[in-house]
This record gives C-alpha cells, structure tokens and sequence, in this order.
C-alpha cells in the first residue's frame, strides 16, 4: 500500500491511497482538529465538529464495499493529528473476533 505523505489540514483536502487495485480516498473537513493521548488505561481521541466528521469518514471509506482486509491508515502528529498526539492506526479486519484471554 502506497499513500501520499499526509499533513495535518489546513482546508479541505484529501489523499488517495492504493493497495495496486483499489484507491481509497481520505478526505480532511476544513479546520479539523483531532488530538489523541494515551492515559495509560485508556485512549482519549479529542476533536472539533469538523474532526470528528473526518475521522467518520475515514471510517467509512475503511468499511466500503470492496475495500480489502488489512487496508489502514495511519495518523500520526504532524500527519493528520494535532502535535503532541500519540498515533492511530485505523485498520480493517475481516476476521471474527475473538476475545482475548485475561
């Protein structure tokens, strides 16, 4: 999988990535601001309107018709989340899941 370097959006705009048969297409709401921190036991994902319906729309380009097992993206501070962000990884898994043990 091939992407262009992402950056964190200043107005709309959106990067296209290829598995070498399908090209996904991510796009960024204007002014989005997203934020995620680690806590130790638990992940806290923090943003504006506009970064919330980036990060839903990154989901369901994930979840679309015909999009393969394993396609992900990855953000990172500087690259889609605001500095000082720990990264996200939004991955897809056809698997069934299963819990794992204690």
């Amino acid at each position: 999988m091939t992407s262009e370097p992402l950056r964190a959006p200043i107005e709309s705009s959106h990067v296209t990535v290829t598995d070498g048969a399908a090209a996904l297409v991510f796009t960024w709401d204007a002014n989005s601001r997203i934020e995620v921190r680690n806590l130790g036991s638990e992940v806290v994902i923090e943003a504006n309107a506009a970064g919330l319906r980036t990060l839903a729309e990154h989901l369901l380009v994930l979840a679309g018709d015909g999009v393969f097992d394993g396609a992900h993206l990855h953000l990172e501070a500087g690259n889609g989340l605001e500095a000082g962000s720990v990264g996200l990884v939004l991955d897809r898994s056809d698997e069934e899941w299963q819990p794992r043990s204690a």
